[in-house]
């Protein structure tokens, strides 16, 4: 079974143009993310899905294959299944471009359902609660059924409960925004238009339960740091710095 991770680079962030050329110890932000997917055993090649040129020679410097994909795409999925629609894969992997901590090892563990269960429609990622994480809009939350696989995503605390809160913690989880998909669905998925659930949410899985999809939570102890602002940089070295 053929599997690929692509990356979704767009040069034109409304809150951090240019984000992925951005230094961070020296090194642009891109070239983290390259060089942490690389590490991935499951993934039999890392591309570069971008809509600038220096964005594409950094991807190639990078030894990463690069393919031009519009500016007009609305997200990242649309970007990604732009760049390997007329190619031979069975598992295509979004790997945020802004996330310069990613390892080898969490791309495996989000590839590993898919590879295990044929009928699967996709796979994310997700982890405990921790303090603040309940009440944050600027958190996704997840539910889950007995198969670990996603019921809903909501950035409001979910679900309402009589309980205390940190009893949540067994029923809900704190959504990790990588997946992996089937190529079969991505395409069903990218030619849904967005649906009233996810413009409501600001979520776009969401789009995917609406079609039906099974989706697989791989529950990991992973911190997702991104580089959302200018603001993120310092923080974002610091714990670069701490991993070595």
């Amino acid at each position: 079974m053929k599997t690929l991770g692509v990356i979704p680079a767009r040069y034109a962030s409304t809150r951090f143009p240019g984000k992925p050329l951005k230094p961070l110890l020296g090194k642009p932000l891109l070239q983290w993310v390259i060089e942490g997917a690389r590490q991935s055993r499951r993934l039999e090649d890392i591309w570069v899905a971008t809509d600038h040129p220096d964005i594409a020679a950094l991807a190639e410097k990078t030894g990463a294959k690069c393919v031009m994909t519009s500016p007009d795409l609305a997200t990242g999925s649309d970007r990604v299944y732009a760049a390997v629609k007329d190619t031979d894969v069975d598992v295509v992997v979004n790997i945020q471009g802004d996330e310069p901590l990613i390892t080898g090892e969490l791309l495996d563990a989000l590839v590993a359902p898919l590879l295990k269960d044929l009928d699967l429609n996709m796979a994310t990622l997700g982890r405990s609660l921790k303090a603040g994480d309940l009440e944050s809009r600027n958190t996704a939350k997840i539910v889950l059924n007995r198969r670990d696989e996603a019921l809903y995503f909501s950035r409001l605390g979910i679900p309402y409960t009589r309980i205390d809160a940190p009893q949540q913690e067994a029923i809900c989880l704190k959504h990790i925004g990588l997946y992996a998909f089937r190529k079969s669905f991505l395409a069903e998925f990218c030619a849904q238009p967005p649906t009233p659930l996810e413009l409501a949410e600001g979520l776009e899985q969401l789009r995917a339960l609406y079609l039906g999809a099974r989706i697989k939570v791989v529950k990991v102890e992973h911190e997702s740091w991104g580089v959302d602002t200018p603001e993120d940089v310092a923080k974002v070295e610091s714990l670069l710095k701490r991993q070595g």
